[in-house]
């Protein structure tokens, strides 16, 4: 496996991109944020757990917003939860997370996001490009 820190950057890119639409054209969905943005789900999902660590983002009525994160419990949660198992496991892909620990993918994407924020994780990707990435801990 080879060591990479691009996903972890492209998490904090993304994360940028949601916070200039937001910015930019006042609370959106989920949908108009993907519009706006041209991310992935995943990279979305990522992006707002990092911007829910770094207090910016809150969610009401399904709607996106800047300002101090109404997050917390359930990202910061999944965050512990996600961090423990990989912890235990050393290296591990995103559907291995989501399996061990039975929650949604959207979640093992938001904690990530969160963690990759605190700086507390790192990718690997193998060598095959099908391979999945892996997260481990710094």
């Amino acid at each position: 496996m080879v060591c990479t820190k691009n996903i972890i950057d492209e998490f904090g890119q993304s994360a940028g991109k949601v916070w200039k639409a937001i910015n930019t054209h006042g609370p959106l969905t989920e949908k108009e944020i993907i519009k706006n943005t041209r991310l992935t789900k995943k990279n979305l999902y990522a992006a707002i757990g990092w911007l829910a660590r770094e207090n910016k983002i809150n969610l009401d009525n399904n709607l996106y917003n800047l300002g101090e994160t109404n997050l917390t419990n359930e990202i910061g949660l999944g965050a512990g939860k996600v961090l423990n198992t990989i912890e235990v496991c050393g290296e591990i892909d995103v559907a291995s997370i989501t399996r061990l620990i039975e929650v949604k993918e959207i979640d093992v994407y938001h904690a990530l996001g969160w963690l990759a924020r605190e700086d507390k994780i790192q990718a690997k990707k193998g060598r095959l490009k099908q391979s999945p990435v892996k997260f481990i801990l710094k």
